[in-house]
């Protein structure tokens, strides 16, 4: 495995585990995740403390979103782990009982290379959260985009196709997952395509995180989108703008950039060219969990931007 690659398969586990950890409750894609009311769906912040069963070799009861099994030599660094997804929830009637269920995702790793995907349904009985199934998605599968229609969980992925390495899936699927007697099925998948950068039009792209825990300051807006082979944004003060191409699946270069020349104060500028310096040197982009990530190589060192999806933007390219 390339050097770039064994990187881009620690970052994405190292922001798994980051999320995982802290800010549960920053919202789900549909519904009303925080609302907590009789026949609504439970929240994230609820789930974040529940017990599942499906995904390791026993039960494991979250406390803040993770949970962490008994190391599996004496004393060793490498155990079980699982770990909420905190920015995805989806609401909607999965059992037909006319109340909202909730749908989420979990992590699982076992200290290697590989990260595993569980989708979980969970709804609301009386004061109490029940978990009605869980369901392994893959291993190292990225998740472009999720809904509820009509009871089904309708899932937009990316995973490995017949000739790509396990560390780079580069196969867009669709599938759709049904709840019923024997848990959460997957009923149908859609082969749709391969991974290019025309997937990335569509919605624009708000930075939500600058590398690791560097979260953007509220009032502060950095954006980005894609059309055509170009590439445009503001940077938190001005307007940027250039080139975007890709020599393969999940590859990409940004060339030619410039912006605007507007004056901004001084925490604002120093924001904006940390970013700009980071978006120069963007190598590889991927998905995780409805969110676009950029690996980017700094002279600091590797850095992830990650962007959320602007509420009712487009949907992606398929």
């Amino acid at each position: 495995m390339h050097a770039i690659q064994r990187w881009i398969l620690k970052s994405v586990f190292v922001i798994l585990t980051t999320i995982a950890v802290g800010a549960c409750g920053q919202g789900g894609t549909t519904g009303d995740p925080a609302a907590g009311g009789p026949g609504s769906a439970p929240t994230i912040e609820e789930l974040a403390e529940a017990t599942f069963a499906g995904i390791s070799d026993q039960t494991v009861t979250l406390r803040d979103g993770r949970w962490e099994g008994e190391p599996f030599v004496e004393e060793g660094a490498s155990r079980p782990t699982v770990g909420l997804v905190p920015h995805f929830l989806l609401a909607g009637d999965l059992d037909r009982d006319g109340r909202e269920d909730a749908t989420v995702l979990l992590w699982e790793s076992s200290g290697g290379s590989g990260t595993r995907l569980y989708l979980a349904a969970a709804r609301r009985h009386d004061k109490d959260i029940e978990i009605l199934a869980t369901a392994f998605v893959g291993d190292r599968v990225q998740l472009r985009s999720g809904r509820v229609v009509g009871g089904h969980i309708l899932l937009d992925l990316i995973q490995t196709g017949p000739d790509d390495p396990a560390c780079c899936p580069t196969q867009k699927a669709k599938t759709t997952w049904a709840l019923g007697p024997e848990g959460l099925t997957l009923t149908s998948t859609e082969i749709t395509g391969t991974l290019s950068i025309a997937d990335l039009e569509g919605p624009e792209w708000i930075l939500v995180e600058l590398g690791r825990n560097q979260t953007v300051a509220e009032g502060t807006e950095i954006t980005l989108g894609f059309q055509d082979n170009r590439v445009a944004g503001a940077g938190g003060c001005n307007r940027y703008f250039g080139t975007v191409n890709s020599a393969a699946p999940g590859e990409l270069r940004f060339s030619g950039m410039g912006a605007t020349r507007m004056a901004c104060p001084e925490e604002a500028m120093d924001l904006e060219q940390r970013y700009l310096n980071a978006l120069a040197g963007a190598s590889h982009f991927s998905f995780l969990a409805g969110r676009l990530v950029l690996s980017c190589d700094t002279e600091e060192g590797p850095v992830a931007l990650i962007y959320a999806p602007r509420e009712n933007s487009p949907p992606a390219s398929q």
